[in-house]
């Protein structure tokens, strides 16, 4: 069976709670990759609203998910917006109102941190929370409510708050070779042929799938 088409609104038939992201997304700063989806059942629509938090023009920082993500109901991805200054007496953000004299976000210790990339295959839990520049590596899972700080390493397993890795889904060897195959960038139709290997843990089918 096909994978369905990337840009489908509704890729379940019968449930309109999950909705791939490049079909529901339109904004300048945020980049989706194909048949990455969220989940919530009080409209995956209103994704942008929901869950991208404190994410200005003016900032201009932007939030990359890659292939194959999959985002539970309620994560939030709060982007350098929701930062203050912190090097002067005040952390009030005169900025953001276009006062003279203010800190500029890119250039003074406002705690800029640059863009969030999420990963390939990448699993976030419900009510999730990553905090402005994290980038989340292939592959990893991170748990319901986990907040996370830092930059998760392909693969690995974070929970918990402060966020932080429990545990590598597997060998170092195997997340060494999983990386270098890249089964998300396949196309499609090959993809379809081998699912079987991509959802098992059978490193050598995965290296011989055509």
């Amino acid at each position: 069976m096909p994978l369905p088409d990337p840009l489908t609104r509704h890729p379940i038939p019968g449930w309109k709670g999950t909705a791939f992201l490049r079909a529901i997304v339109d904004h300048p700063l945020i980049e989706v990759g194909d048949y990455s989806y969220y989940d919530d059942s009080r409209g995956p629509e209103h994704f942008v609203a929901r869950c991208v938090r404190y994410h200005f023009d003016f900032v201009g920082d932007r939030l990359i998910i890659e292939k194959f993500v999959a985002i539970a109901q309620g994560a939030q991805f709060v982007m350098n917006g929701a930062n203050h200054p912190m090097g002067g007496f005040s952390t009030y953000p005169f900025g953001m109102f276009g006062i003279a004299g203010a800190p500029d976000y890119k250039t003074t210790k406002t705690g800029f941190r640059g863009d969030m990339r999420i990963g390939n295959d990448v699993w976030i839990g419900r009510e999730a929370v990553i905090m402005p520049g994290v980038t989340i590596g292939d592959g990893a899972i991170i748990g319901t409510r986990a907040q996370v700080a830092k930059d998760v390493p392909p693969y690995a397993v974070v929970v918990g708050n402060p966020g932080r890795v429990v545990k590598m889904r597997f060998p170092p060897e195997i997340v060494a070779a999983l990386l270098d195959i890249r089964w998300w960038d396949w196309d499609a139709d090959r993809i379809a042929r081998n699912i079987a290997a991509i959802t098992a843990a059978d490193i050598d089918a995965l290296r011989g799938a055509v």
